[in-house]
């Protein structure tokens, strides 16, 4: 079945179908189960665990992590040719405070995945994560690195990553680091738990010398379809070109979105709280998968430089002429802006900007 709307990218193969996406309900699973599903229509399947409020409709399959059973009979019943694993925990304190509930979600989740996937011969491709390292160095992991997490979600993804290289070799994982975009709940990922504390006028603080490499949704989902119609395995690193601070990324956030400039704080990460502990600079080096593809499919974030911060106070400069609010945040920090999208015509676009004027409610996030 051919893709609508196909796009000039790197080359690559179709993408097997149907295809199953895990983790619907964080910020990877969630965008990108909406890209496919735009791009393949009737040929896509979430996977959602069972008490989600999305789990069992439609085209969203409800299994927990730890039912294998009933995992190989969505698998029987389906008939998936190719799996885009996006599925884990990653609330560090819930993690932290709950090791063997992370262990089962994050690498139990895998190893029954994996079950399904090896013996049928299916395409996988497995995100995992900037944080299997600890950021002690200045920044510029490559693959070859040694994981050296100091979370425990960071581990339990190191993990996941061990098991799908010895149980499928042919698998490709791609590390991430923060997804920027919209999530189903308004209070997972960055940039929608950032704003929610904003938009309420609570404090957020974010730390100085934690370094990301943070990347749009939309330029992740064109990666992962990518992916899945190609045939390289092993490890490839996939963060933006952007070196961003987490006090850093919420200066952007506040400034573009118009909040008060007096609600964000910056701290180093030694002043921390022990629980969850942070990782420092684990900024990755992309540089082996844009080789591979002959070209850069992730944009930096953001796009614009006028949004870069140059100093601490940044963000509580407001030019007359700078477009500021929910929309523009919608348009710049959770899209790409050079794909020209009708942002607030999408399903997401909607739903976004009614949630940041308050017209749909949003629980914030427990892991803050």
């Amino acid at each position: 079945m051919k893709p609508s709307s196909p796009a000039a990218q790197p080359l690559a193969g179709p993408v097997p179908l149907p295809l199953l996406v895990t983790g619907i309900p964080g910020v990877p699973g969630y965008n990108a189960m909406e890209y496919f599903r735009a791009r393949y229509p009737g040929q896509v399947f979430g996977l959602s665990q069972e008490d989600n409020r999305l789990a069992g409709g439609g085209d969203i399959l409800a299994c927990n992590a730890e039912d294998g059973q009933r995992l190989a009979r969505l698998f029987d019943q389906h008939r998936f040719a190719a799996v885009l694993n996006c599925g884990g925990n990653c609330a560090l304190k819930a993690c932290e405070l709950h090791p063997e509930l992370a262990r089962l979600l994050n690498v139990g989740g895998v190893e029954h995945l994996l079950a399904q996937t090896v013996p049928r011969g299916l395409r996988l491709v497995h995100l995992s994560v900037d944080l299997v390292f600890s950021g002690d160095k200045p920044g510029g992991y490559v693959e070859e690195d040694r994981p050296d997490p100091v979370t425990v979600y960071g581990q339990t993804m190191a993990l996941a990553e061990q098991r799908v290289r010895e149980l499928d070799p042919k698998a490709c994982i791609l590390r991430i680091s923060l997804p920027m975009g919209v999530s189903l709940s308004g209070h997972a990922g960055a940039i929608d738990w950032i704003s929610w504390r904003f938009r309420n006028h609570r404090p957020a603080t974010l730390f100085f010398d934690e370094i990301r490499t943070p990347t749009y949704t939309d330029c992740l989902n064109r990666l992962y379809e990518v992916m899945l119609g190609r045939t390289e395995s092993g490890i490839f690193h996939a963060g933006g070109p952007r070196r961003l601070s987490l006090y850093e990324i919420a200066q952007v956030i506040n400034r573009v979105g118009g909040y008060d400039p007096r609600c964000l704080r910056g701290i180093p990460r030694k002043l921390a709280e022990p629980i969850p502990p942070r990782a420092g600079d684990v900024c990755m080096d992309s540089g082996k998968l844009l080789r591979t593809l002959g070209g850069n499919l992730l944009a930096p974030w953001p796009l614009a430089e006028n949004l870069v911060p140059t100093d601490p106070d940044w963000h509580r400069q407001r030019p007359a002429d700078e477009r500021r609010g929910p929309e523009e945040l919608l348009r710049t920090l959770c899209l790409n802006p050079s794909r020209r999208q009708p942002a607030e015509g999408s399903h997401l676009g909607r739903r976004y900007v009614a949630r940041s004027q308050g017209l749909e409610r949003a629980a914030p996030s427990g892991d803050g």
